[in-house]
């Protein structure tokens, strides 16, 4: 007897690698093979839509509620109906992306001649980058329905606490003097990144869960519990675990798209003099505790009195490359402070060369390109099927435009330099793969919609 349930598991498992084996004769490496292991990918993610499309419930207010109330229908006559993308939206975001080609290439040129001596060694990164992220992006824009985004949401942001956990332990800092990198043999991973997608899908899970809770006037039991406390117990212990990599620019970007997707989600305005007022704090803690961040805010203050060889150099150096720029600009590729002037000019400070080669006109297409990329995303959330939906795209739309207008202030020397990527043209990774993937994100919701029967 006792040897009978070890029996029973080996025959279990000699069963299934026979159907596996025999499943796996099916395939090989030539166009039939290819095919048919295609078509069954297929089948197997229907079946697994399918089943749990039936175990939704079908009054989840998640699933069917939107944040833009509209007349009272009888629901029972309404169907979710898929359809193509936004193609507008598709277009801006391919436009960005190519502008931010051409430019990461025109920028980087110089230094990647100098330390890795190719010309094109940064832009060819770009480019794998981006083919990368497309591959990965288009099935789920293809496949993924609504209700995947919500499961999306909570697997990403647990993926991202383990992997900020795992910085502290074996990460890098590639010379950057702050620990913020995973090295995977060729690839490195930037898990903040991927925290700041999956807080905005962990709080609009949240905010069109408790909808009713949240609308609810009892200030301790409903409103703060639901609407204030989870919401900031999701990004604040984010940003405790990125304050350990001494990222200010990450604490900052998260906290403040934790903030803004609360209040998309329904949180009651009157919290916010309160959360701003702790958030302040925080970032007042962090500034005390670190010098480097301290001396990035005192060369700010007094760009005029700091020696402009040594901290101000960088930030006088963009002003100096978007000064000379002027209307028309120098023409592309003729920039001069890449010259060892802007260090490193591929990444954080890219809007200064795009400003000396291509002047106002340049800088102005830009900004109008992602404003486009914002006015289009508003119009997708305003639409999307459920409020989760709405609130998702609502936050990752925001997300860009966040990281774009303080990107634009940091090399302009409006705020403080605190090292913040422009989105779709400065070079990284992490960083633009999941920018192509939140694109795919609002795109797959586009598809969606519901329609009278």
């Amino acid at each position: 007897m006792k040897w009978q349930f070890p029996r029973r598991v080996a025959d279990k498992t000699r069963e299934l690698f026979g159907k596996v084996k025999k499943k796996a004769s099916r395939y090989s490496f030539d166009k039939e093979g290819v095919k048919r292991l295609g078509e069954d990918v297929e089948q197997g993610l229907n079946v697994l839509g399918d089943r749990l499309d039936t175990a939704i419930e079908p009054n989840d207010p998640i699933y069917t509620e939107p944040v833009h109330r509209k007349p009272v229908e009888n629901k029972a006559e309404q169907v979710l109906t898929r359809g193509p993308v936004d193609y507008y939206f598709l277009f801006i975001v391919v436009a960005l992306c190519l502008f931010g080609a051409v430019m990461a290439f025109s920028a980087s040129s110089v230094y990647a001649a100098q330390y890795h001596d190719d010309p094109a060694y940064y832009v060819k990164r770009h480019l794998i980058y981006l083919v990368l992220a497309a591959a990965v992006t288009v099935p789920f824009v293809w496949k993924a329905r609504p209700w995947f985004w919500r499961f999306f949401g909570v697997a990403s942001y647990a993926l991202s606490v383990v992997l900020l956990l795992l910085v502290l332990v074996i990460g890098s800092s590639y010379g950057s003097g702050a620990t913020r990198w995973i090295q995977l043999g060729p690839i490195s991973i930037q898990p903040s990144e991927i925290a700041k997608m999956a807080v905005i899908l962990c709080i609009a899970l949240i905010m069109s869960k408790y909808e009713r809770m949240i609308q609810n006037r009892q200030k301790f039991g409903g409103q703060f519990r639901y609407g204030v406390l989870y919401p900031m117990m999701v990004f604040g212990f984010i940003c405790v675990l990125v304050m350990l990599e001494h990222h200010l620019s990450g604490i900052i970007i998260i906290g403040l798209m934790g903030l803004v997707t609360m209040y998309i989600g329904g949180t009651d305005k009157k919290w916010f003099l309160w959360l701003f007022a702790i958030g302040g704090t925080a970032v007042i803690l962090v500034l005390l505790v670190s010098d480097y961040a301290m001396l990035r805010v005192t060369t700010w203050l007094n760009i005029e009195n700091v020696d402009p060889l040594g901290s101000a150099w960088q930030t006088l150096q963009g002003l100096n490359a978007i000064g000379s720029g002027g209307f028309f600009g120098r023409g592309l590729g003729n920039s001069q402070q890449k010259y060892g002037y802007v260090s490193q000019p591929q990444n954080d400070f890219i809007f200064t060369i795009v400003c000396e080669e291509l002047g106002f006109v340049g800088a102005l297409a830009v900004v109008l390109l992602f404003g486009l990329l914002v006015w289009r995303g508003f119009r997708i959330a305003a639409k999307a099927p459920d409020k989760f939906c709405s609130i998702a795209v609502y936050g990752l739309i925001a997300k860009v435009a966040l990281q774009t207008i303080l990107n634009i202030a940091v090399v302009t020397n409006s705020i403080p330099n605190t090292g913040i990527a422009l989105p779709f043209f400065s070079s990284g990774g992490t960083s633009l793969i999941l920018q192509i993937f939140e694109m795919g994100i609002i795109l797959s919701i586009s598809r969606y919609s519901y329609q009278k029967r």
